[in-house]
């Protein structure tokens, strides 16, 4: 049986649900179907947010032969299919899923194919593919992100989507809630959907038969969609602040709401902007937090995530390495700047290396001219800098 989410399966960039910045009018994916012509691309983001759909868009749009491959599931001969297809067609352009997990194998296989324009590529995949893409394939592709389907997307594709169901009814509410549960995943708001309408001998949808169905609470945004991005800044007002029982709800509610990603992305800033040189050691303790979350996956991510956010929020604070920084890009950005000093070029005879001198330092110009005696790092009062900051000074041999 045809479920609902193939029934509504967009043929053309116009039926795409969200992502206006890639498929809207004059925009790049709009324009290269309109002008007839496809370089290879990589889409990446959530599950459910038309990665799929685009790439099927592009190809009935351009009316390519095109195979669809899965890089865990397609074997090397199918690989070795698809390239005598492309040479016998003249070209051939291929979708696969998951490309994050293509293996070196395949990579070598297609490389040149892709390289010549005979295969044009279009990779899909949820993971960040500057991190989890090999860069031989990354450089040949063109990558673009989709963003996160808002509230109002979803209930737009839900409401495109009964026309399919005879004689379905859905509430404002209805509609709201099943938006919201789906956290974004606009095919996960079609499953409820389907669901709820065979579920029902009148085919009226409410909150009482969508919540006997999907039973897990919900969060509903405010009315301009920021309920999400204000729980992700509660945290980490809430994390500054040191008070540990606020981080933990909301992290709570952010891991009811199953959008681990920005969890991790959140708590990966807060570590170096709020706690940095305070706890230096807390930025590799939470990449090995998240790695757990990640290999566990919910509900047990809930028990790494949980302590790391509490020794967070106990942690002392400190800003000040990164303040530095920011002080010292209003300079570069402002033409402050100047020349390397000449002791310091690449293979300078003038220059003295630290390492032969006691407690290896000597004193040497390390600064442009216009920016001697230019301060940056002003240290925060805690233990940390602050003896830090003493075997600093004693290395020099400064008097403290």
């Amino acid at each position: 049986m045809e479920v609902l989410a193939d029934k509504l399966r967009p043929k053309t960039l116009e039926d795409i649900i969200g992502q206006e910045h890639l498929v809207g009018e004059n925009k790049v994916l709009s324009n290269l179907v309109k002008n007839k012509h496809m370089f290879s691309i990589i889409l990446y983001g959530k599950p459910g947010i038309g990665k799929t759909s685009i790439a099927n868009a592009i190809a009935n749009s351009l009316e390519l032969d095109y195979r669809f491959f899965n890089a865990t599931i397609n074997n090397k001969q199918d690989f070795d299919i698809v390239i005598e297809e492309a040479k016998m067609y003249g070209g051939m352009l291929l979708i696969m899923d998951e490309i994050h997990r293509l293996n070196k194998d395949k990579q070598d296989l297609l490389l040149p194919y892709i390289e010549s324009g005979l295969i044009t590529l279009i990779g899909l995949t949820t993971s960040n593919p500057y991190h989890k893409i090999n860069p031989a394939i990354r450089s040949r592709c063109q990558i673009f992100e989709l963003h996160e389907l808002s509230t109002d997307n979803i209930i737009k594709g839900l409401k495109k989507a009964t026309k399919y169901l005879k004689d379905i009814e859905v509430s404002d509410d209805g509609y709201k809630f099943i938006a919201t549960s789906s956290s974004g995943d606009f095919r996960s708001a079609l499953n409820l959907l389907e669901v709820a309408y065979y579920a029902t001998n009148d085919h009226k949808i409410t909150i009482d038969v969508l919540k006997n169905i999907h039973s897990k609470p919900v969060f509903f945004h405010d009315n301009d969609e920021d309920g999400h991005y204000d729980a992700l800044s509660a945290l980490q007002k809430s994390i500054r602040g040191s008070d540990v029982d606020a981080s933990l709800h909301y992290l709570a509610r952010l891991i009811e709401a199953g959008d681990l990603d920005s969890i991790y992305r959140r708590l990966s800033v807060i570590v170096y902007e709020d706690i940095g040189l305070a706890n230096s050691g807390l930025g590799p303790k939470l990449n090995a937090a998240i790695n757990a979350s990640e290999l566990v996956g919910l509900p047990e991510a809930r028990i790494p995530l949980g302590t790391i956010v509490t020794e967070m929020a106990l942690s002392p604070k400190s800003n000040s390495a990164h303040i530095a920084l920011d002080a010292a890009l209003e300079d570069i950005r402002n033409g402050n700047t100047g020349n390397v000093p000449d002791n310091i070029k690449t293979s300078s005879p003038l220059y003295k290396y630290p390492h032969n001198y006691k407690n290896s330092w000597v004193k040497q110009n390390y600064m442009p001219k216009n920016l001697i005696g230019k301060k940056y790092y002003i240290p925060k009062n805690n233990k940390v800098e602050n003896n830090m900051n003493k075997l600093h000074s004693e290395m020099k041999g400064e008097e403290k």
